[in-house]
Parts: C-alpha cells; sequence; structure tokens
C-alpha cells in the first residue's frame, strides 16, 4: 500500500460513540463542535479503514450496523477508561480547566444558573460549562454528562446526589383579568369548568394536574383553549388571560409576588422533593469537576437554611 497508512485516533472513536448516542449526525456533531460535514467525512473514512459499514444511514434516521452495534459496545468501556485516566491527570491539577457538562431541565436550570453557573465561571474562568436542557430524563453517563440537576426523586439509586435547596412546590395561577370574570376554584375539581392551559409532555402525552391535601389526593384531565409543550409560553398565556395555568413555584414566583398572577389552591399543593445535583462515583473526578460539587454543597447548604 503506498502513501501514509490511515490511523483512527481517540476523536474518531469518540464521533462513533456520539452518533450511536445521539442517533443523528447533526446532533453529534452539535455535542462534539464540529460541522456535520467533518463528521460525516471522519465516519466515511473509518468506515473505509475498517472496511465495514457503522450506521445505515437514511435522509431520516441513523441506525447501528450489526457491524456497528458491535464495534461500540467494544470501544465504549475503554474509551471510558482512557477518560477516567486523563480526568485522574487533570485532578491534579492546581487551576480548574476544560469543560463541564450539566444535563437539566429548564426550570432547574433557571434556579441555578445565576447563583451557582455564573458564580462558578467568575472564579475559575478556565472552565467552560455546557449545559443542556431538556424534558425527558436521561442516563448522564451514556450520554456523556458530567453531572445532572433533576428533582430529588428522580435521580438513580447508583448515582451520588447533592440536595440544591428547600422542597419544590407546584402553583395554580390565573391572572388579575382572568378572576374578574371567573370565580376562584377552591377544590380541584372545580378546575373542570375553568379555562386551563394544557401541556404536553415530551413523551406526547397530557399532563393531568395532580393535587395532594392531607390524606385526599386528585389528578385532574382539565380543558381549555390550547395546548403547549413549554413552560414560557404557558406563563405567557395566563398572563394574557387565556386561562389558568400549573407550573413549578419557581417558574411563577416573581409573578405572583408582583401581583400579574394570582394564586389559588395553594393549600393543596404540598412541598415535593427538591432539586439534586447527581453524578457518578469517579475514582478520579478532574479539578474542575471537585470545584463544582464543592460549590454544589455549599449553594445548597445555603438555600436549604
Amino acid at each position: 500500500m503506498s502513501g501514509i497508512m490511515y490511523r483512527p485516533g481517540l476523536n474518531d472513536l469518540e464521533a462513533v460513540l456520539a452518533i450511536a448516542r445521539r442517533g443523528s449526525f447533526r446532533a453529534a456533531a452539535v455535542d462534539l463542535g464540529m460541522s456535520t460535514t467533518a463528521l460525516s467525512n471522519a465516519i466515511g473514512k473509518l468506515e473505509k479503514e475498517l472496511g465495514v459499514r457503522l450506521f445505515n444511514r437514511t435522509t431520516r434516521s441513523v441506525s447501528l450496523t450489526d457491524a456497528g452495534r458491535l464495534f461500540v459496545d467494544q470501544i465504549g468501556p475503554p474509551l471510558q477508561d482512557i477518560r477516567d485516566a486523563m480526568n485522574g491527570v487533570r485532578s491534579q491539577q492546581a487551576m480548574p480547566s476544560g469543560t463541564l457538562r450539566i444535563n437539566t431541565f429548564a426550570t432547574a436550570a433557571r434556579e441555578i444558573l445565576s447563583p451557582l453557573v455564573f458564580e462558578f465561571l467568575r472564579r475559575h474562568p478556565q472552565v467552560h460549562v455546557d449545559l443542556v436542557t431538556e424534558g425527558r430524563l436521561v442516563d448522564i453517563v451514556a450520554e456523556g454528562f458530567d453531572l445532572g440537576v433533576r428533582s430529588a426523586d428522580l435521580v438513580p439509586t447508583d448515582m451520588i446526589a447533592i440536595p440544591l435547596g428547600r422542597p419544590q412546590r407546584y402553583a395554580v395561577v390565573g391572572s388579575p383579568g382572568y378572576f374578574d370574570v371567573h370565580d376562584r376554584p377552591r377544590v380541584p375539581p372545580d378546575l373542570l369548568s375553568h379555562k386551563c392551559i394544557r401541556v404536553r409532555l415530551p413523551n406526547g402525552a397530557l399532563y393531568r394536574w395532580a393535587f395532594r391535601k392531607g390524606d385526599q389526593s386528585a389528578q385532574i384531565d382539565v380543558d381549555g383553549p390550547i395546548t403547549l409543550d413549554e413552560a414560557s409560553l404557558a406563563r405567557t398565556a395566563v398572563l394574557g388571560g387565556i386561562g389558568l395555568g400549573f407550573f413549578i413555584e419557581a417558574n411563577v414566583r416573581a409573578e405572583i409576588e408582583a401581583g400579574t398572577l394570582i394564586r389559588v389552591l395553594e393549600d393543596w399543593t404540598p412541598p415535593l422533593a427538591p432539586l439534586a445535583l447527581y453524578y457518578p462515583g469517579r475514582r478520579n473526578p478532574s479539578a474542575a469537576l471537585k470545584t463544582f460539587i464543592g460549590m454544589a454543597r455549599s449553594f445548597g447548604q445555603k438555600a436549604a437554611s
């Protein structure tokens, strides 16, 4: 063979894992910080070297071939060992640096962004934080994240969890204009006679509003003029007087305090689990990860006091 022999590098193998994880060249390219064309060319070169196709590609989907699935299963564990070894070296650094990837949902991101993430970045300018928000609960290890933030009751049992403050609550709210022409609901079934903002979950199902008071509980399948799938849009609809909304309290706390939204059924929305930061028990976490975890512990203790 003439010319220089092609030798796949770690970045090529990480690219294969990213595509397998995301099921999309475009999404994997975003994760890897490269163009879709460059990623496609890299995979094409690797497949040519291996002599097999790793992915079935159509205009709508990407899936592993049988050979690709075997390849991913075999390279995954040693690549994780290499990442751990690199983190072990980084853990010896005096100054945190590198990238921290955090997975959470939008409401939690708003809760921790300014008091925790921004403060961390101000103290450690050599660290880059890649924060991804999504409604679904993901396997943070399998999908390449260092940390996750979810309600404490959703944290997997094999993860180390750090409470990030006081328990959360839900809130049912409406605009003053709405209540000028509608009576305030006193018990959850009263909602059946109200216009409500319906919410669609990431899996496509419509969310049923859940309530509890003492030993009584209720789930109400509300009805209304509009269905939305994003909390900020639902809040805009409620502020516009379209109907009542059901939110995590943090999403509407400022509006309740300002009087632009009125809270009802408060005695039917007891405290829930607090937010928690969680991560796998790695033997050699990077200096950036150790420092962020330390700040999160202090933040959680202050927020709970």
